[in-house]
């Protein structure tokens, strides 16, 4: 038995595809685990061949419901092995799925449902079939709502609707009736140039628009991870953040379907902290916010503990701190440190295993960084966008360099354009828009060069450092251009700050509106015994303005320089949401809806003068 399926003959002439490798690794590796879902407490095991079987099911099922090559479905479920069995048996068939947010309101379905024309929708449960039996536009194209959970079509007259288990019945039989050699044929035949997915792009600043990836730009970009990262078998993943964002697919999909990783499904997002410690992954992706809780809740652990543990805690952390220079060649205090304190906060925090501890999808503070390798992981901050398949950018192990988002992966070409944006080439970079040839032509140049909308340095070994997106750019009255992005995130790395928009555009000085995080505010007020019923209330505190007033003063002082710093701010009344338009589904600011919004509250900081 071949310890690598893709080196073998058959690899060779399936592993141009993503069901094509799910069928040599179901060849080769036909009992060996290759998913596990938490279901009711206990986890469940997919074998490869099962894993196989389902996607070749889907596919079959999809050509019972007339759709061919070329065709469109979509996905609105959170992450379970389904998604991936639709998304792999369109892609079996030659069509193209398109992923939606579960979090997305009825009209935002249905535009991703009419941009994509999709005939198919496979939804979760009811909860997600209200979006699209209650869609304030018509959907012409579609035919077929599959839902997953079979209480989720209860109560419905609706012809279009169907469980999952009646959906796949038909494909799951023709599937079965389809020898090996068949089944092989067929996807060797698949073409690795043609569109596989569609990525909605998250929308900031208009509609989201829809990147098309071949398998052949993802899995370009998963031949770098197996040559750089050296990942395989032995390796676990947890697969939590949405399917839909191409960060994710990494992770879930174009790795596991290169090395052969074992992937993870959790029983909820509200399980996930839970579900890293059962898991223990090897190999973990966090954007900045998951971090961020990760490490507020270690934060306050500790502020709650004995005097005795807190001055253990902050010698063993200034140990650390030293010694992080000292890579693989660190001290004795550090390894005695290591035994006291850090290997157990790692085994708390679910990382006592992690070898590739990656940040993407969104900047993430340097600050925040230092602390998890002080802790002994190594964080690897990543860059790049739906356009390049996710990542183009990463620092690697023993190679890091806190501040940047690391050198190019192997086979991508990065260079700055006069006006310092970001320009990226290679294998990996899209195919194109959907539907949209002007916005694909103004992306990608006729060289080839993607341009990303980022304004980025280059330093001379080759390291990327992001400072700010072209679009965003704040200039304030006395012509001084700032990043948004690098305030707010300064001001994040704070505990009690879940959220933050900067304000500097004309104006004399930066201000801030400033959400607080409900759940460590609310933690620091009940153990001051200040009532409060509501956010609203919570916000409007005295006590808690200063406590963010601290805060803000800290981060000024440590983290920004003088332009950047934040002169006064104003606690917003609310938490930023997307089913008001605040931010988007990946949680991204839409800056000038706030803007708009809390205009009030911008003007009141103003006319105030600096209060902060």
């Amino acid at each position: 038995m071949s310890l690598r399926p893709l080196d073998t003959e058959l690899g060779q002439r399936l592993g141009h595809t993503l069901p094509g490798r799910v069928a040599v690794f179901a060849h080769h590796w036909p009992d060996r685990v290759a998913l596990r879902e938490k279901h009711r407490g206990l986890w469940r095991e997919t074998s490869w061949r099962q894993y196989l079987q389902q996607t070749m099911a889907v596919a079959e099922s999809l050509a019972a419901c007339g759709l061919a090559a070329g065709d469109r479905i979509a996905i609105l479920s959170d992450n379970r092995p389904e998604w991936l069995y639709a998304d792999l048996g369109a892609q079996a068939l030659g069509a193209i799925a398109a992923g939606i947010y579960t979090t997305n309101p009825p009209i935002d379905v249905a535009y991703v449902l009419n941009h994509s024309r999709a005939r198919l929708i496979i939804c979760e449960d009811q909860e997600q079939v209200d979006k699209v039996l209650s869609s304030p536009e018509p959907l012409p194209d579609l035919q077929h709502i599959v839902v997953i959970d079979p209480a989720g079509t209860k109560g419905y007259s609706d012809t279009r609707l169907s469980t999952w288990e009646r959906f796949i019945e038909p494909g799951r039989k023709r599937a079965l009736a389809l020898t090996e050699a068949q089944l092989h044929q067929r996807l060797q035949a698949l073409d690795d140039k043609q569109p596989a997915v569609i990525v909605y792009t998250s929308g900031t600043t208009a509609q989201p628009k829809g990147a098309l990836l071949t398998a052949h730009a993802m899995l370009s970009l998963s031949a770098v991870y197996l040559d750089q990262f050296g990942g395989g078998p032995e390796d676990s993943l947890l697969s939590y953040l949405p399917l839909c964002h191409v960060a994710e697919k990494i992770f879930t999909q174009f790795t596991p379907l290169s090395s052969g990783a074992v992937v993870h499904f959790g029983e909820s997002l509200d399980t996930v902290r839970q579900d890293l410690v059962e898991v223990a992954p090897t190999i973990f992706l966090g954007v900045p916010r998951i971090w961020e809780k990760i490490h507020s809740g270690i934060e306050v652990g500790i502020r709650n503990s004995s005097p005795e543990k807190r001055a253990l805690f902050r010698w063993a952390m200034a140990v650390a701190r030293r010694s992080q220079a000292d890579g693989p060649r660190r001290g004795v205090l550090w390894r005695l440190a290591n035994v006291l304190v850090l290997r157990s906060l790692r085994e708390r925090m679910g990382l006592s295993r992690c070898r590739f501890a990656v940040s993407g999808a969104a900047p993430i503070a340097p600050e925040l960084l230092r602390d998890f390798h002080a802790l002994g992981v190594e964080i690897l901050e990543g860059w790049g966008l739906s356009e390049s398949c996710g990542i183009s950018h990463i620092n690697l192990p023993g190679a890091c360099r806190i501040g940047t988002v690391g050198r190019p992966v192997d086979g991508v070409e990065c260079r700055l354009s006069d006006d310092g944006e970001v320009l990226i080439r290679g294998p990996q970079i899209f195919s194109g828009y959907l539907d949209n040839e002007q916005a694909t032509r103004d992306s990608v140049d006729p060289e080839g060069w993607l341009h990303t909308g980022d304004l980025g340095s280059i330093d001379a070994d080759g390291y990327l450092s992001i400072t700010g997106r072209k679009k965003e750019i704040l200039i304030n009255a006395g012509g001084k251009n700032l990043s948004p992005v690098k305030i707010e995130n300064a001001l994040k790395t704070s505990a009690y700050i879940k959220e933050a928009a900067a304000v500097a555009d004309g104006r004399a000085y930066t201000t801030a509106l400033i959400q607080i995080d409900p759940d460590m505010v609310g933690d620091w007020a009940t153990r001051r015994s200040l009532a409060f019923t509501s956010f609203e209330d919570l916000s409007a505190n005295p006590e808690v303005r200063k406590l963010i007033s601290g805060e803000v003063r800290r981060i000024n002082d440590q983290m920004l320089a003088r332009v950047e710093q934040v002169r006064a701010f104003q606690l917003l009344p609310k938490e930023l949401n997307q089913d008001d338009g605040e931010v988007t589904a990946t949680q991204k600011l839409k800056r000038r809806v706030v803007y708009e919004k809390f205009s009030a509250l911008i003007d009141e900081m103003y006319r105030r003068g600096e209060t902060a």
